[in-house]
């Protein structure tokens, strides 16, 4: 078993009741349970800014699911909640997104694979909900979570109560 860290995010629809279902859905996994669930976070549009906000949450797991088949069971559990992948559409709105974020302290570089995420240290709205349950947690070659969220721009992005 080893832990892994997956970022979620959605803005269609209910987005809210949609991550929270899909953080309990984490934890049906095959062979996987869930550690820790960040809050939900409302947070403005990235890269693609002609969109609605997201709603965006951090969880960790222990899974015995190797790299590969946790991404496809998360792209399966993607498609469970109505995410049709456009090629063409690159950052644009989303029902679910579930970005693998870490895999234990491996760096992966596979073509339909990479680890930790690409743009994890530059995203806020991706390390703050992370500095809010694992501010320890080593970025492999960058900084720890609590040393990378002081560097990203935080603006416009806020808990979501309740």
């Amino acid at each position: 078993m080893v832990e892994a860290w997956i970022g979620l995010g959605a803005n269609l629809g209910d987005a809210a009741g949609t991550v929270r279902a899909a953080l309990a859905a984490l934890g049906e996994l095959p062979g996987t349970r869930m550690l820790r669930a960040s809050s939900l976070y409302a947070t403005p549009a990235w890269g693609n800014l002609d969109q609605p906000p997201f709603v965006n949450a951090v969880a960790g797991v222990h899974t015995g699911l190797q790299p590969l088949p946790l991404l496809r069971a998360l792209q399966a559990l993607e498609q469970r909640f109505g995410r049709v992948r456009d090629p063409a559409l690159h950052w644009g709105p989303r029902s679910l997104d579930l970005d693998l974020l870490l895999y234990a302290d491996q760096v992966i570089d596979l073509p339909e694979l990479k680890v930790p995420h690409p743009f994890l240290h530059q995203r806020g709205f991706v390390l703050v909900p992370l500095a809010e349950v694992a501010p320890d947690l080593a970025i492999p070659g960058h900084a720890r979570v609590r040393d990378a969220v002081v560097q990203v721009d935080a603006c416009g992005i806020a808990p979501i109560r309740g």
